[in-house]
């Protein structure tokens, strides 16, 4: 398969990506953007307004960062485990597997779909954010690099979702038991230097919690996790995270029977 076909097959699967979730706007991405509405208003307004500051700056902008990282891992995930897994079920992915391109192509296209998803999402949740919130860009590279970099991490641990999955019931599992609940306790609405010190450090162990705070950073200027140590162990996910989707679809596993 020559680049050019590479290059055209990526596209392809890209492009079918990004127009799926885009002709279902409304599921796909309104409703990340009133939820987030939402806990502006709760959070921010209603709760914040008792809570006061939180490291110098107004709760309600403290969490701003946070909320859209969420609307970012959840959404990037949630669109490649749904949409490989919806390709498996209709069997479409044999014919891709069976077909010249490599299933690196393959991946990455799916990723990149996860990517966009996020990507979109994100933008719209930071532009209704403005409306209650005076959002300050201290580093605007790091924003967008891990912005980028956790969207491509959660695409891919959607992947892996959607190949080990059986059932559409599976691919809710792990988003609803797993995700979800390292996702609040990964500093969103706290800082870890609130807790007791065994769970300071319980906290460490948290994945989350180096994302949120690496955003955090990119806009207000504070982190309660070294910025380094934090791009270290997004990119330690990625990498694993990639060689492991790959091994799977290279090994056919949850598809071909």
């Amino acid at each position: 398969m020559t680049n050019a076909e590479k290059i055209t097959a990526f596209r392809t699967i890209v492009v079918k990506e990004f127009l799926r979730f885009m002709r279902i706007w409304v599921q796909t991405i309104l409703p990340p953007v009133i939820t987030t509405a939402l806990y502006f208003i709760i959070f921010g307004n209603l709760i914040g307004a008792q809570i006061g500051d939180m490291e110098g700056f107004r709760y309600m902008d403290y969490i701003v960062p946070g909320l859209i990282m969420m609307a970012v891992i959840t959404n990037s995930y949630g669109n490649v485990v749904s949409s490989f897994y919806g390709s498996k079920f209709q069997r479409n992915v044999e014919e891709m597997l069976v077909s010249p391109m490599p299933n690196y192509i393959i991946l990455c296209g799916y990723v990149s779909g996860g990517v966009a998803r996020g990507i979109i999402v994100g933008i719209a949740v930071t532009v209704v954010s403005m409306f209650f919130s005076d959002l300050q860009f201290y580093n605007v590279w790091v924003i967008l690099s891990v912005f980028i970099l956790t969207a491509i991490l959660f695409s891919l641990a959607g992947f892996i979702n959607a190949v080990y999955a059986n059932s559409f019931d599976d691919i809710s599992i792990v988003p609803t038991f797993i995700l979800t609940p390292l996702t609040y306790l990964g500093g969103i609405f706290y800082s870890i230097s609130l807790l007791p010190e065994f769970w300071q450090k319980a906290s460490l162990a948290n994945p989350i919690l180096y994302m949120v705070n690496a955003f955090r950073y990119g806009f207000l200027g504070i982190t309660d996790i070294n910025l380094a140590v934090s791009y270290v162990i997004i990119f330690v996910f990625i990498f694993v995270l990639y060689f492991y989707s790959l091994r799977l679809l290279n090994k056919g596993q949850g598809i071909r029977t």
